[in-house]
């Protein structure tokens, strides 16, 4: 088994981008696989080998690797109470058509299965670990609940599969559909003093997507693991103001106020959500690296370049 070379789904997206760089800056060949035609610009020159494919249709005939970091998906929560069934389907038949292809293998790699920290259910105590309640509060999370049912069968079957539990992240790179990027366009592109936002008082547990993309390398390849399933997450909470706030800052309008739009605040807002990643940490010694103030920084000197 060729024991350098790692492949990313979804390598075209804002997580792929990241996880490409921070695997090739790590010595390892990186394979990547995506629904567009073609690699992304800014990465094809580090990616050894692009394979187009619609993962709901099947794998592309990847061969022998070392592990696969699965991050293709629909990933939204918002616009998944829009097209329910869409997102069920999808996400659950691109991770059978993975396992199943690397079923009739002969190597068997390991498999990142990213499932979210939003399968997690908010009423009861923080922060919460691997162990906590699920919840189904959305189309997201039931798919998401349902990928890691599969990781779990496939185990059965011999296969490598891990479960990672990543929490909000955000960074460079990030599309519209998420805070960091959607109160920057609004910012952005307001002429008055005043932006309309849903609610900027719900908590949430962001780390910067370089950090998160650090533990998917590190659980890619570990030589052993003590668990299939892993937390990971800042372990501390921040509300969107704060968010908004330290943006207004790094944007350098700090006159700008807000006002609520209705249309904005999701059906199932939760309050409150922070996660503990002890585990993650005790046992590979993770830990962010990247301070939200750093992170929003970064990402206004993205955005200008």
């Amino acid at each position: 088994m060729n024991k350098e070379l790692v492949v990313i789904s979804g390598i075209n997206g804002f997580v792929g981008h990241h996880l490409a760089r921070a695997l090739v800056s790590r010595g390892l060949s990186v394979v990547g696989v995506g629904h567009e035609p073609e690699i992304a610009a800014d990465i094809k020159d580090i990616v050894d080998e692009y394979y187009p494919q619609d993962l709901i249709e099947g794998w592309p005939d990847t061969g022998s690797v070392k592990s696969i970091i699965h991050l293709a998906g629909l990933a939204a929560v918002g616009p998944s109470f829009d097209n329910p069934q869409r997102y069920i389907d999808a996400n659950s038949a691109m991770v059978t058509n993975l396992c199943e292809y690397y079923l009739k293998q002969e190597d068997k790699p390991r498999i990142i299965i990213v499932s979210s920290g939003a399968i997690y259910s908010p009423d009861q105590p923080m922060p919460i670990t691997e162990e906590s309640e699920l919840g189904l509060t959305s189309p997201y999370a039931v798919s998401k609940v349902l990928n890691e049912n599969q990781a779990t069968y496939y185990r059965g079957r011999g296969l490598d599969s891990v479960v990672v539990r990543p929490f909000n992240h955000i960074g460079s790179g990030q599309a519209p559909g998420f805070i960091l990027p959607d109160f920057y366009d609004r910012l952005s592109e307001s002429g008055d003093a005043v932006i309309k936002v849903g609610s900027v008082s719900t908590m949430r547990d962001y780390t910067d997507v370089r950090d998160i993309v650090k533990a998917y390398a590190l659980l890619a390849l570990a030589s052993e693991l003590q668990y299939d399933t892993y937390n990971i997450c800042s372990g501390q909470s921040l509300a969107g103001i704060d968010i908004l706030d330290k943006l207004k800052v790094a944007m350098d309008r700090p006159e700008v106020t807000f006002e609520i739009d209705p249309a904005l605040v999701r059906p199932t807002d939760i309050q409150e959500i922070v996660g503990d990643s002890s585990r993650l940490r005790n046992e590979l010694q993770w830990q962010p690296e990247y301070t939200i103030d750093q992170t929003i920084a970064d990402f206004v000197t993205s955005k200008k370049s």
